[in-house]
């Protein structure tokens, strides 16, 4: 990093890809040590979910972010940390690093961010950073909040249902769980109505779902929002109208790269704010719960500091030489 005397929490869920986050521990604290000869590294091993997310609003709370200082929260696991890491610095001026050591790495695919931890780990050294666009969400959402930040996708219809099963079955069937869930949900779903306002323009649909994307990637690498960017402070809006079983199990395979978007069955649109509300909905963020509709959508541009890859790798090397 550049900046001396940073301190640069990582929070680790160990757990991780069932255990790999913890045996992969090692070799990401060399290469962060490697990029840190000024800094200091502080590392927290969180044993549940709750101590996780105090972990990350404590780093954030007490960092230093100063001309010559410049202190960081790093996240290490699956979609869960890094959902409680950008909540804890979404809205600050704190950078936030992100690992991916989990079985679905979502918002590291939207990044831009290698899904290997040591090349992960690697960039977060390089100390390269990007404003990104995160979600707003406001409404009576899970654990008795009324605003959360979102980084990649919220489900509320069929895809709900399946990322809510696919959590349950993922200890057994890991990145292959979300795929699992949706044969598993296709026997009994149907479609359901949506009560949805978009840019201020109020429908009543039905349809099998309606995702908003700040992030192109959901359950595992599917490609939901192929045209997303994290920079535009835009939100992408995708529905699929009702189709048979059938139809919508020869969809699943195609969204994973993306190419389900041509089907005559769905519609996409930008949009700055979007309400979703209607009866028997579930909201599910970042694959993690999120309340029941009506929940309001906004894109906060610029909201977030993240580590990305360096858009021109000899920059390092032209600074080195000119030092």
């Amino acid at each position: 990093m550049s900046v001396e005397n940073a301190t640069t929490t990582l929070v680790v869920n160990p757990t991780a890809g069932r255990g790999r986050a913890l045996k992969i521990l090692p070799k990401v604290l060399n290469e962060l040590l490697r990029g840190l000869p000024e800094g200091s590294l502080r590392v927290r091993q969180a044993t549940t979910f709750q101590e996780a997310k105090l972990f990350c609003e404590e780093a954030v709370r007490t960092a230093r972010v100063t001309a010559d200082t410049r202190d960081c929260l790093v996240v290490m696991g699956g979609d869960g940390i890094m959902h409680l890491g950008i909540n804890a610095a979404g809205g600050t001026e704190v950078p936030l690093g992100m690992i991916p050591a989990g079985t679905g790495n979502d918002l590291c695919r939207s990044v831009g961010i290698p899904l290997d931890p040591i090349k992960a780990a690697h960039v977060i050294a390089e100390g390269h950073l990007l404003k990104i666009d995160l979600m707003s969400v406001v409404g009576q959402l899970a654990h008795g909040s009324t605003h959360r930040y979102v980084g990649t996708v919220v489900n509320t219809g069929y895809d709900a249902r399946v990322a809510v099963r696919g959590a349950s079955m993922a200890k057994a069937w890991g990145s292959l769980a979300y795929a699992v869930a949706a044969l598993a949900e296709l026997r009994s779903f149907e479609p359901v109505t949506y009560r949805v306002r978009i840019d201020g323009e109020e429908r009543v649909l039905p349809a099998m779902f309606i995702t908003v994307a700040n992030g192109g990637y959901c359950g595992g690498g599917m490609h939901v929002a192929p045209t997303a960017s994290m920079t535009d402070g835009l939100l992408n809006v995708t529905i699929i109208h009702p189709v048979s079983s059938l139809t919508l199990l020869r969809l699943l395979p195609r969204m994973f790269n993306g190419g389900f978007v041509t089907d005559p069955a769905v519609e996409r649109c930008t949009a700055r704010e979007v309400i979703i509300d209607g009866d028997g909905l579930t909201g599910i963020a970042d694959g993690e719960a999120l309340g029941q509709p009506p929940l309001g959508l906004t894109c906060d541009k610029g909201a977030l500091s993240v580590f990305v890859p360096n858009p021109d790798p000899l920059a390092r090397r032209r600074k080195k030489r000119k030092k």
